[in-house]
Order: C-alpha cells, then sequence, then structure tokens
C-alpha cells in the first residue's frame, strides 16, 4: 500500500430527482511511472492508481483506466444524473493491489 494515499469526494447533500450533479473526486498518491532511477541509479517500481469507479446504487456510473503517463493526485469531475435517493461508491486501484474506498450519500429533495 502506497503512503500517504487520501481519497477526498464532493457530493451536494441532495438534488432534484433526475438532476444532473457535478461531481468532484482526488486522491492524493504520488504516481510513480517506473521510468525514474533512484540516487543509486536503480529503477523506482511502478506505482500507479491504474483505475477508477464510481457507482450510485451499485450500478456504473463511471469506469475509467489510468496509464502511467497520469499526473499525481488524480482529480475527476463530471456529471451523473439522480434519479433516486441512495449512495455513490468511489474506488481507486492500485498497481500493487491496494483498493480505496470513499462513499457519499446524497438525498432526494
Amino acid at each position: 500500500m502506497a503512503e500517504g494515499v487520501k481519497p477526498r469526494v464532493k457530493v451536494p447533500k441532495s438534488a432534484a430527482a433526475g438532476e444532473a450533479i457535478t461531481i468532484k473526486t482526488l486522491i492524493s498518491h504520488k504516481m510513480e511511472s517506473g521510468q525514474r532511477k533512484d540516487k543509486e541509479g536503480k529503477p523506482i517500481p511502478r506505482s500507479i492508481i491504474n483505475r477508477f469507479t464510481c457507482e450510485f446504487n451499485g450500478q456504473n456510473v463511471v469506469d475509467v483506466v489510468l496509464a502511467p503517463a497520469i499526473s499525481t493526485n488524480p482529480y475527476f469531475e463530471f456529471q451523473a444524473k439522480v434519479p433516486e435517493a441512495g449512495e455513490f461508491t468511489f474506488t481507486w486501484y492500485d498497481d500493487d493491489g491496494s483498493v480505496y474506498t470513499a462513499k457519499e450519500k446524497i438525498a432526494i429533495s
């Protein structure tokens, strides 16, 4: 597990049924490409978030596969329609097998 990894998400507390809302996510992660070398000239192992998913009440909203060229601390902003009250589940997958998850509920107003 990479050190200092912290997922953050911003979802409105409520929305009207059928409304499109803006969701913002950020995960603190160094994102090492595997191309650089340390002070002794040894390759620094690749360590990137290679996939990001978002589900709403168990249904897929976003599924993104990331490549080594992705920047440090990947940020995603996207819109999703909210048909009913429920919970968003955000998941980031790391090369080392670690999985980071955040959940946010939304109410219908």
